[in-house]
């Protein structure tokens, strides 16, 4: 008997949520700190939801993106629109389109402090 490989990317495209909540999951799982999802819509048309992280340095950083570029792309099969920053510069975002994700270090997290810059926005989650 040949078994057949099995397609587990999902039928329905996922909701901008959802994909959110697995952006913040794969970044905590590389250890990103103060993480945390905003409910972007009732307050901007610029995209649906925020996931704001800080790594401790640029390998982390560059980890952190990388995993949740990877988890959206195997559990979602969604690709990034556009990527910007480098590790080198303290802040990457990553933009889904509805979700933006954001890796910052700890100095440029507190300097653009996006938390209080969007603070409208309603806390979708929080893990320090």
């Amino acid at each position: 008997m040949i078994s057949a490989a099995v397609d587990h990317r999902l039928e329905v495209p996922l909701d901008p949520q959802s994909l959110a909540r697995i952006a913040f999951d794969a970044m905590d799982d590389r250890q990103a700190t103060d993480l945390v999802i905003l409910d972007i819509r009732p307050v901007s048309l610029l995209t649906e939801f925020f996931v704001i992280g800080t790594a401790d340095n640029e390998r982390q950083m560059r980890a952190v993106t990388d995993a949740a570029i990877d988890a959206l792309r195997e559990q979602a099969d969604v690709k990034p629109v556009a990527r910007d920053g480098e590790p080198h510069s303290g802040w990457m975002l990553v933009d889904f389109g509805d979700l933006i994700i954001h890796v910052f270090d700890a100095e440029r997290r507190a300097y653009y402090d996006l938390e209080s810059l969007w603070n409208e926005a309603p806390l979708v989650a929080r893990m320090a």
